[in-house]
C-alpha cells in the first residue's frame, strides 16, 4: 500500500505510524543508504534478440555475494522466488516472454536486500521480421579474419579491405586483407602487431588505406598496393577513434571518436589538422559521435551521437555545426545521406528502426522498424535503396529510401557489423563470429542486384 506525503508537517505522524503497524523502529526501515551496485543483461538465446514469445536469457553480475535479488516487471516476478547472488556476485535465470509482449523497451524493476538497493534496468523486446526476397540477389561470402569490424571499397582499383581485430595485446589478433571486389579472393594481408584494426578507408587519390587503432586511441595509412605500412601515429593521439571517412576534394580524412570530438588530418602530408568539437543541444547532454557520412560535393560532413537522440551537420567550408534531434531514435549509430533529396537516414541500436529526416529542417519522414541492434545503414543511389545492418536479429533489411517500406530482408549471418554499397550497386557486408567455431561468423559478404 502506498502513503503519499503531502506535506512535511505529517512526518512524524507518518513513522510512528509505521513502527506501530510494523513492529519495526524507522531506524530499521530507513537504514543508511546503499547506492546500487548491480549490471543486469537481458539476451535473446545464443545473445540474439528477444522476441515476443521467445525465452529471455537474464545474468547480473557486481552484486554482494549471497545477496538477495528480485526482478520485477509492474507486478509480476520475474526472477526465481528468494533469488541469491552466487559466491561471485553474480547470477543467471531464464524466462519465457509473452506472445502479446510489445515490441520496445520495458522497465524493469531490480531490488535487493543486504543490503537494500533498488535501480531499473531495460528489458528491449525487437520487431520480428521474417527473411524475404533473396531471390533478388546474387550473394556470395568468403571467411575472413576473427573479429571484423568494418569494410571498406576501392571503385577505382576494384578491390575491397576488411578490418579485423580480437582480444587485447599481448594475446590479442589482428588483420588487415585486401581482396578481390569480384571474385572474394583475398590478394594481401597483414598484421598490424599491437594495433589493433577496427574501422577502415580508402584513400583513392594518394593510393593509401586509413585505419583506427580504437584501443590503442590512434590511427595508421597503409599502401593500398601491398598494405605496407605508410605511418603508424603513435598512441594516445587520438582520443577512442571508430570511423574514418576521405574527403578527396579536400584532402581531408575525418575520424571519430566516441567523444565528442572528430578529429581531421592531411591525407598528402599526413600530418594531425585541428578538427570539430560538437556540443549536445540537450541539456546536461554529452554528444559522443559515431558512423560518419561524407557529402563531397556540398561539403557537409554528417554523424549522430550515441548518448544523445541528436544529428550532426557539419559545413566543412565555415566549420559551422548544426544540431538535429532524432525523435524516435535510442543510441544512434549508422548514418548515411541522399544528397540528391538531401534526406538523411539513421539506424539506431537501442530502438530497432531507420529513421529518415529532412536534412534542413530536422523533420522526420518515415521511422521503420527493421530488427534487432540495428548498427549501420548504406544509401544506394542507383537502385534508391538502403541497406540496413541489423546486428542482434542476424538480417541485412532492404528499404525503399523514399517511404521507408521494407523491399527485403536478406540473411546476414551472425552479427552483421557494417556495409558500405559500391557505386554501380553492389553491397559489401562483414558479419562476426558467435565464437571460434562459428561457420557462418567472420564473414565478408557479396550482395550483387540480378538483372
Amino acid at each position: 500500500m502506498a502513503f503519499p506525503l503531502r506535506n512535511a508537517g505529517r512526518a512524524l505522524t507518518l513513522a510512528a505510524f509505521f513502527a506501530s503497524a510494523s513492529g519495526l523502529s524507522a531506524e530499521t526501515a530507513f537504514d543508511t543508504p546503499a547506492d546500487f551496485a548491480g549490471r543486469v543483461m537481458f539476451s535473446g538465446p545464443e545473445r540474439g534478440a528477444i522476441h515476443a514469445g521467445g525465452k529471455v536469457e537474464v545474468s547480473g553480475s557486481g552484486f554482494a555475494p549471497q545477496q538477495q535479488v528480485s526482478l520485477q516487471r509492474g507486478k509480476t516476478l520475474l526472477s526465481p522466488q528468494d533469488m541469491q547472488a552466487d559466491a561471485e556476485g553474480g547470477f543467471r535465470f531464464a524466462f519465457d516472454l509473452p506472445q502479446d509482449a510489445a515490441v520496445g523497451l520495458h522497465p524493469v524493476v531490480v531490488q535487493t536486500e543486504g543490503p537494500d538497493t533498488a535501480g531499473v534496468a531495460e528489458l528491449k523486446v525487437s520487431p520480428q521480421v521474417p527473411l524475404a526476397g533473396a531471390e533478388g540477389y546474387d550473394i556470395r561470402s568468403a571467411k575472413v579474419g576473427p573479429g571484423v569490424y568494418q569494410v571498406a571499397h576501392s571503385a577505382q582499383n576494384g578491390t575491397v579491405f576488411v578490418a579485423s581485430a580480437v582480444g587485447r595485446p599481448p594475446e590479442g589478433t589482428s588483420s588487415i586483407a585486401k581482396l578481390d571486389a569480384g571474385t572474394l579472393e583475398v590478394l594481401a594481408e597483414v598484421n598490424p602487431g599491437d594495433f589493433g584494426a577496427f574501422g577502415i578507408a580508402v584513400d583513392d587519390a594518394n593510393g593509401t588505406l586509413w585505419v583506427t587503432n580504437t584501443r590503442q586511441d590512434a590511427v595508421a595509412v597503409y599502401a593500398q598496393d601491398d598494405l605496407s605500412l605508410v605511418r603508424q601515429f603513435e598512441a594516445g593521439s587520438v582520443e577512442k577513434p571508430r570511423d574514418v571517412v576521405i574527403d578527396a576534394a579536400r584532402g581531408r580524412a575525418y575520424v571519430s571518436t566516441h567523444r565528442s570530438r572528430i578529429e581531421a588530418f592531411d591525407t598528402k602530408t599526413l600530418e594531425k589538422l585541428d578538427g570539430f568539437e560538437l556540443q549536445s543541444a540537450e541539456r546536461g547532454g554529452q554528444f559522443a559521435t559515431m558512423s560518419l557520412a561524407l557529402d563531397e560535393k556540398a561539403g557537409r560532413l554528417y554523424t549522430v551521437s550515441l548518448r544523445t537522440p541528436e544529428l550532426a551537420r557539419i559545413d566543412l567550408v565555415s566549420g559551422e555545426v548544426k544540431i538535429l534531434a532524432l525523435p524516435g531514435a535510442k543510441t544512434p549509430s549508422g548514418v548515411d545521406f541522399d544528397p540528391a533529396t538531401g534526406r538523411v537516414f539513421v539506424a539506431s541500436q537501442g530502438s530497432d528502426n531507420v529513421i529518415a529526416i529532412d536534412g534542413e529542417s530536422g523533420a522526420v519522414l518515415f521511422d521503420t522498424p527493421v530488427g534487432a541492434g540495428t548498427l549501420n545503414v548504406a544509401f544506394d543511389a542507383a537502385s534508391g535503396r538502403l541497406f540496413v545492418a541489423n546486428r542482434a536479429s542476424d538480417t541485412i533489411t532492404v528499404l525503399d529510401a523514399a517511404t521507408g517500406e521494407i523491399k527485403a530482408n536478406l540473411d546476414g549471418g551472425s552479427f552483421p557489423n557494417h556495409l558500405v554499397v559500391a557505386p554501380e550497386g553492389t553491397v559489401f557486408s562483414v558479419n562476426k563470429a558467435r565464437g571460434k567455431d562459428d561457420p557462418e561468423g567472420d564473414r565478408l559478404t557479396r550482395i550483387a542486384p540480378k538483372a
